[in-house]
């Protein structure tokens, strides 16, 4: 892909609705070859920043590659110098044959990571940030998108890395998790950022000034931590989901001497089941009750809301977490037809699902008895001993949803419900390998609206409420739409919440590539 750093106009059909004032950015990979040097895995790829910037019914469109380290070494080198998530860089050609050889055993640091940051846009204190899941983040402009700021978190708080899926609460604070080792073993930890301080004047600089880790998770199994992509959080507790996908520590320090990329040292290990942890976000206390679930993984969580001294998790789930590796590239781009087929039939569905924690369980609660009372809630917890809960789910969907194919990248109107009972969410389905419809899910009723059009691929939909708005649903659902069969026909599509049906679209004169995440960041 090539980047479009000065923003550049669109072709509206339809209407985009004159109310919507602000920016739509979007982040993913966007180039995955320097040289004769390729990437192996999609989430490798560099980080390629998009704006869609709306305003009175107009939309104009810009991005920029983030100018990251990782992205600065390789285009001086014209090769992959810096390892990625599949892709481990090799030893450079032009010293003699010793001297790579003995580069091989230079263990590398746990935190010499790559800051391609591909995965999300976030907030801190005001700020926007560009994120993966290293220690590492980039501080963003979000009207140039130009490239500020590395901030390493273990220059902050005691932590080696974080996730790109922070919460918010209403006061302005941002929660998020990252890890830790040392001698006293391999722990997960939560992290607090405070909001802005009011009326003070703000510089343009990094401030993660007062972000302190309120609680730290000892792994279960200290050897082989749990992957993690995401966490829960209600309006008073976070939950840690202690999942089976392992990282072998072992390996991971030696994963330059066997030739290894670090998605290599991650396994699926269904023998574990799987753990939440739940904490007081308020005290930053671990409860001493331990829930527990048959294995499952997870990499995006729904909503959460505490009801009537339960607190109900909604989640996007699969039964196969050896998943997340086979996105390479060479999977990616097998022809369409019979091969390409195989390898979608040959995956995980991820599928919405609710479990159900009790809050309040001690030495009193009787045993080998349904625990959850909501009368709305399929869902089971059985105490089964002393502090030991277990869990079994609702399948928050109906058969409609399998001719979809399941569905992923979930997102609910986050400002208003998020920790909040909420009735509806919107997602991709993937009826193929990659996202073929929009879907909005009632989970009151599983009924479903969509929107689907052959050779169209929706990435992940993002909810903005209108002015005014009195329902859940007022606003309007958009989505970047990638026109693979069409060169440089990619549209914003804009869709009315409530009815699930397009109001307009912006159509761009530039190929877009398929994205992970993004943000609206609303303008004055």
């Amino acid at each position: 892909m090539e980047e479009t750093p000065n923003a550049i106009p669109t072709t509206i059909k339809g209407t985009i609705p004159s109310w919507i004032n602000g920016s739509f950015l979007r982040n993913g990979p966007g180039k995955f070859e320097f040289g004769e040097d390729r990437y192996t895995h999609w989430f490798d790829g560099m980080a390629l920043m998009h704006r869609f910037h709306i305003c009175e019914g107009n939309v104009t469109y810009s991005s920029r590659f983030l100018r990251s380290d990782s992205f600065v070494q390789n285009s001086e080198r014209n090769r992959i110098v810096v390892s990625e998530f599949g892709t481990l860089a090799m030893p450079d050609p032009c010293k003699n044959i010793f001297a790579r050889f003995f580069s091989r055993f230079q263990i590398p640091s746990m935190c010499a990571t790559t800051d391609n940051a591909s995965v999300n846009f976030v907030k801190y204190k005001g700020d926007y940030y560009v994120s993966t899941e290293t220690n590492y983040m980039r501080r963003i402009d979000p009207q140039s998108l130009e490239t500020k700021e590395k901030v390493d978190w273990s220059q902050f708080i005691a932590v080696n890395s974080a996730t790109a899926h922070p919460h918010y609460d209403r006061e302005g604070a941002s929660y998020n998790m990252g890890n830790s080792y040392g001698k006293g073993g391999f722990f997960y930890n939560i992290i607090r950022v405070p909001p802005p301080k009011e009326k003070e004047a703000k510089e343009d600089t990094v401030d993660l000034s007062g972000a302190e880790v309120i609680c730290s998770i000892r792994a279960s199994e200290p050897r082989k931590p749990s992957y993690y992509h995401s966490f829960v959080m209600s309006e008073n507790y976070i939950v840690f989901i202690e999942q089976p996908i392992k990282l072998d520590l072992m390996r991971f320090m030696l994963y330059r001497i066997l030739g290894k990329s670090f998605h290599q040292v991650m396994s699926w290990e269904p023998q574990y089941e799987t753990i939440f942890h739940l904490v007081n976000r308020h005290t930053g206390k671990e409860s001493e009750v331990r829930y527990r679930a048959a294995p499952m993984f997870t990499l995006h969580q729904i909503n959460a809301f505490e009801n009537d001294g339960f607190l109900v998790m909604d989640m996007c789930c699969g039964d196969d977490g050896a998943v997340i590796a086979d996105f390479t590239l060479e999977n990616l781009r097998k022809g369409p037809g019979k091969e390409l087929d195989e390898f979608y039939n040959a995956l995980c569905r991820n599928l919405p699902r609710r479990y159900v924690l009790p809050l309040s369980v001690d030495q009193h609660t009787p045993l080998d008895q349904n625990l959850v009372t909501l009368h709305y809630c399929a869902a089971t917890a059985t105490m089964t001993g002393p502090g030991e809960v277990y869990l079994t789910h609702e399948e928050l969907h109906n058969d409609e949803l399998l001719q979809y194919g399941g569905l992923e990248f979930p997102q609910i109107n986050y400002a208003h419900y998020n920790g909040r009972n909420y009735r509806y969410f919107y997602s991709c389905g993937f009826g193929h390998v990659f996202a073929d419809s929009l879907l909005k899910m009632d989970v009151h009723t599983k009924e479903l609206k969509v929107w689907r059009h052959p050779g169209l691929f929706p990435s992940e939909p993002v909810f903005v409420a209108a002015p005014n708005a009195t329902e859940e649903d007022d606003g309007v659902v958009m989505s970047v739409i990638i026109t693979p069969r069409e060169e440089k026909s990619t549209f914003l599509l804009v869709l009315d919440a409530k009815t699930f049906t397009e109001l307009g679209r912006a159509e761009v004169p530039v190929n877009i590539p398929y994205g992970t995440h993004g943000v609206f960041n609303e303008m004055g």
